[in-house]
């Protein structure tokens, strides 16, 4: 059963150290993450599972103590998701692989808020999933024993002006605008709803752990909070609480 949820943007910029010089600007969001996580930790989950974008399509499964990096960007900053247990107190084996830059976020604002407050895993969805099979992983995490929190990382369209990595689409508002509303007001059926080939056209790195949300949310009959909408270097990010 799903208890709450924080929905949060994933860039590695996010990370103060990375940021370097802009740190201050994204201050704001930073705040904002903060704010949702506490509302994880007020859940007493029994399990949280940290969902975000990765490469291809996924699914792909990332369990306790998997390592993610930040060097790629020309800083020493190392993170680890959650605390590298299995939820009894023994150290997991160490995973293969690394996370994605996404889950790396995930993992970094885990560890910086410490707000983890149950066992974790990661779960990576990519742009090419449909929004079925989304929906249906989302359904399968609630499915299961106890009461279940998520972290749900990714950035909204990439083409709010010209100088954003897309450059200026003008469809790039209206959508992030309508993802927007349909996070503050906990609404599973517009995040299903969803269009996948215009969010891959507008370089949206959340539509795919979105709908893993709206699938796991079904039936669970919670309140949203919209607490962070900006759009910085011409990427929305947004940031959201419910519970």
């Amino acid at each position: 059963m799903l208890v709450a949820a924080a929905v949060c943007p994933c860039p590695p910029l996010l990370v103060p150290e990375v940021a370097a010089g802009a740190a201050p600007e994204l201050e704001p969001a930073r705040a904002a993450c903060a704010d949702a996580l506490g509302v994880l930790a007020a859940a007493r989950p029994d399990r949280l599972v940290v969902v975000g974008p990765a490469e291809g399509g996924g699914p792909e499964v990332y369990p306790a103590g998997t390592r993610g990096s930040f060097r790629g960007f020309g800083v020493d900053v190392d993170v680890r998701l959650g605390a590298g247990e299995d939820g009894t107190g023994g150290a997991v084996a160490e995973p293969l692989g690394e996370l994605p830059y996404g889950l790396a976020v995930g993992a970094w604002l885990l560890a910086r808020t410490g707000r983890a407050g149950a066992p974790v895993e990661g779960l990576g969805v990519g742009p090419s999933l449909t929004a079925e099979r989304c929906v249906a992983l989302g359904r399968d995490l609630a499915g299961r024993p106890g009461r279940l929190a998520l972290l749900v990382l990714g950035d909204a369209s990439a083409c709010r002006t010209v100088k954003a990595p897309g450059y200026l689409d003008e469809r790039a508002a209206p959508f992030d605008a309508a993802v927007a509303r349909a996070l503050d007001a906990a609404d599973p059926a517009a995040l299903q709803a969803l269009d996948a080939e215009l969010a891959r056209e507008l370089k949206v790195s959340g539509r795919a752990p979105w709908q893993v949300l709206a699938g796991a949310a079904e039936g669970a009959d919670l309140a949203g909070t919209l607490l962070y909408e900006d759009a910085p270097y011409g990427v929305g990010y947004l940031v959201a609480a419910w519970s």
